[in-house]
């Protein structure tokens, strides 16, 4: 494998025993929650913290020894980690400067994916004049202007504001598509693993408990916090206006109807993400009366207790996990085969829509 990881870190009294491979052109998540021990592995991998042991191999080639500047690795931190002395240019024209390169084929090519990546940012301005999004443009811009085989993101949305997120996240998938080494995404965020990536690697308390694509993972989850994350049901496709107020989301397997965002033009969207809790959504042994916009049949495929609580995974279209109480489970005598109605309110599923800026960059 281009990347091949198998490392130790002692940290005080925590300990990070982590082992996983990335291919070229593919996208490895490294998901877990806070102090899992996702940020001290990029540390590790970037060259910014020893190994207690282990290896880190890019193209068979041994790099755990080589100092930060010498490894062909290019990151972008959650918090930009901009030099707050230096012009966007400069920062992005900082690692062909340090390898280096000539001062103008240094600004000549950052000048290139600035225009790229971050179009609305001015290359003589200071971090300090930059919004969360643009910092995190330029960072992205620097980690890769000197064209490394291997691209580190570290919780690239986390200082984003929210209402800068659909449209980032829209780039960074671009941007992952298009970069042909490997590539590893640090997050705490099920919607960033799940959209992004093409494998994730469950890390919890420093060591790995998963590994899988999204739809292995969704119907498997090994561990409770697995159980957790994937239980969120996630929909992408296209969005169009439906009645007034509304909108129809064709996710390739099955319509839902959602409220139309405010802010946004009444006209088709494509890549659209969107969620729903389990919690939101009702079950019933007939089909439901009253107001809800989305009701649905299926048969059920799996109920799984989890303490006072059930998951209950019911195959329609699109495919739906429900969390009800045990005592709905016992009520409605749920189990494998059994068809069921499915319902659940437009306002209750959250959308993450793009801007139409972002289809221009």
């Amino acid at each position: 494998m281009p990347l091949d990881v198998a490392i130790t870190l002692r940290r005080e009294a925590f300990t990070v025993e982590v082992a996983f491979s990335v291919g070229d052109g593919e996208t490895v998540a490294l998901l877990g929650p806070n102090g899992a021990g996702k940020s001290t592995v990029v540390e590790a991998l970037a060259g910014l913290i020893p190994l207690t042991s282990g290896h880190v191999r890019v193209d068979g080639v041994a790099i755990e020894d080589l100092p930060p500047e010498r490894r062909p690795v290019g990151i972008a931190f959650q918090d930009a980690m901009l030099f707050p002395h230096l012009s966007a240019l400069e920062n992005v024209a900082f690692p062909l400067r340090a390898r280096g390169a000539r001062a103008e084929a240094a600004r000549t090519a950052a000048r290139t994916l600035l225009a790229e990546l971050a179009p609305s940012v001015r290359p003589d301005a200071r971090p300090a004049a930059l919004s969360g999004g643009e910092r995190q443009r330029v960072a992205l811009a620097r980690a890769l202007v000197a064209k490394p085989r291997l691209l580190l993101l570290d919780e690239p949305l986390a200082a984003v504001d929210a209402s800068a997120r659909p449209e980032l996240r829209a780039l960074l998938r671009r941007t992952l598509t298009t970069f042909g080494g490997p590539r590893v995404l640090v997050t705490h965020d099920p919607v960033e693993a799940m959209t992004l990536a093409d494998r994730i690697v469950l890390l919890e308390d420093g060591r790995v408990t998963q590994t899988g694509t999204p739809a292995q993972i969704r119907s498997a989850p090994r561990t409770r916090y697995a159980a957790d994350l994937v239980g969120m049901n996630l929909f992408t496709g296209s969005l169009q206006p439906a009645e007034p107020g509304t909108g129809s989301l064709d996710t390739g397997d099955g319509t839902v109807t959602v409220a139309w965002p405010e802010e946004v033009p009444a006209e088709k969207i494509e890549e659209v993400i969107a969620t729903l809790a389990p919690s939101d959504i009702a079950l019933h042994a007939q089909r439901p009366e009253g107001s809800p916009r989305n009701v649905l049949s299926g048969i059920v495929e799996e109920v799984a207790i989890l303490g006072d609580r059930a998951r209950v995974r019911v195959r329609t279209a699109p495919p739906l996990v429900a969390e009800v109480t045990t005592g709905s489970v016992e009520r409605l005598g749920l189990s494998g085969g059994q068809k069921v109605w499915v319902s659940f309110k437009a306002v209750e599923v959250r959308l993450m829509v793009p801007t139409a800026r972002t289809d221009t960059l």
